[in-house]
């Protein structure tokens, strides 16, 4: 399947309502009272496109609830690895589980960069295509707390078009959540939007996370972003894990604080080596943006 179909379909309003089709498992126990997400693990993990292998075997486990940050240059395999992880691309070889069973949409949903609202309906429709399996009152009960709980309570009766971008994405959240997953991905949801709304984006994130303990696995090309929302950030370089960092610091996370730094040159270390990342550059900067993209 080409990158075109592949698109298109995800973009038809049969691929969307599949893609966010709800779960049909009994509803899981809430976080506080052991944890809801879905665990995920790779065992020889491979993938190759034609001659070309983007992954090569891959062992990985990410406990149920735990937030991942996979970060890489371009290229490296990201998104495919998250393909493999929700079941849209089957590995070459090796293991993909979610929750030790062959990962389905049932459990999962995802995020894209871009918001992918139907904009021929309004904000409430859109929510509810992620709803199945409820009766009308409560599907719409339950769209309309998904949106109070993105902050968009009050604009459930508008159409896409008059929304800014951050408020499309935080569509795209509630549309996501509203099934209640035990697995979210993440395809770079923020990157783009300006840096104030996507810091108010990365802080609901990690809110709705920690509340509602799904486990996330975030595919972002921002070092910062990866070390403010993750428990844990995985550096694929050359088909293969390059370092997997824990992230051992407080929340809600204090950005530009020494420890972010010191785990943020790490990376950085590891992505471009000591004398790159020692280069007279703005790390804070449009220059550094435009570098680690």
């Amino acid at each position: 399947m080409t990158a075109r179909t592949f698109s298109a379909r995800l973009l038809s309003p049969r691929g969307l309502a599949a893609a966010f089709a709800p779960a049909s498992a009994p509803k899981p126990q809430l976080r506080a009272a052991g944890g809801r997400g879905a665990s995920v693990t790779l065992r020889g993990f491979s993938k190759s496109f034609g001659p070309k292998q983007v992954l090569k075997k891959l062992d990985l486990h990410a406990p149920a609830g735990q937030f991942i940050a996979i970060v890489g240059k371009s290229g490296c395999g990201k998104s495919t690895l998250l393909r493999a992880i929700l079941g849209l691309d089957q590995p070459t070889d090796g293991v993909v589980t979610v929750a030790d069973q062959p990962p389905t949409s049932d459990s999962a949903r995802i995020m894209f960069q871009e918001p992918r609202l139907l904009p021929w309906a309004r904000v409430l429709d859109n929510v509810l295509v992620g709803v199945r399996g409820l009766g009308k009152i409560e599907a719409r009960e339950a769209a309309l707390d998904a949106l109070r709980k993105v902050g968009l309570g009050d604009r459930a009766g508008e159409w896409p078009s008059v929304l800014s971008g951050g408020q499309k994405q935080r569509v795209a959240l509630a549309r996501a959540l509203v099934s209640r997953p035990r697995l979210l991905a993440l395809d770079e949801p923020l990157g783009a939007l300006d840096a104030l709304t996507r810091i108010e984006m990365q802080n609901l994130l990690e809110r709705i996370w920690q509340k509602q303990g799904f486990t996330a696995v975030l595919v972002t090309h921002d070092v910062s972003e990866a070390l403010a929302l993750a428990d844990r950030v995985i550096v694929l370089e050359d088909g293969g894990v390059s370092l997997d960092l824990t992230v051992d610091l407080p929340r809600p996370r204090r950005r530009g604080s020494p420890g972010i730094a010191r785990l943020e040159g790490q990376i950085l270390d590891r992505l471009f080596g000591a004398a790159d990342r020692d280069a007279p550059t703005d790390l804070h900067g449009d220059l550094a943006q435009e570098l680690y993209a």
